[in-house]
């Protein structure tokens, strides 16, 4: 059973930084490409970023370009989001995704708020 769990999200100052991490179980992680989503309130889920099964290529939202890093540890099955100056529009629901062919998986999300 595909299992992708979220965490690190917190309350941090505009400015500040987070690290999300994403723990993958039940499937193959050294082999699929893994992404980042978030959702803040009252708007649509959107793509963060993105990485492929080695890291060679990394793909960003023009929105966190320039600030936020994703990266990958294959031995600890985990996908990471290091996130630098963050602004209080980084405010939102954080997910990891998976896309593993006729399913999409999800975790259960971590909510990071940027506010003084």
């Amino acid at each position: 059973q595909v299992q992708l769990v979220e965490s690190g999200g917190g309350l941090v100052q505009p400015g500040g930084s987070l690290r999300l991490s994403c723990a993958a179980s039940g499937f193959i992680f050294s082999t699929y490409y893994m992404r980042w989503y978030r959702q803040a309130p009252g708007k649509e889920r959107e793509f963060v970023a993105g990485i492929s099964v080695a890291g060679a290529r990394l793909d960003y939202a023009d929105s966190v370009k320039g600030r936020f890093t994703i990266s990958r540890d294959n031995a600890k099955n985990t996908v990471y989001l290091q996130m630098n100056s963050l602004k209080p529009e980084d405010t939102a629901v954080y997910y990891c995704n998976c896309y593993i062919p006729l399913s999409d998986h999800w975790g259960q999300g971590t909510q990071v708020t940027v506010s003084s």
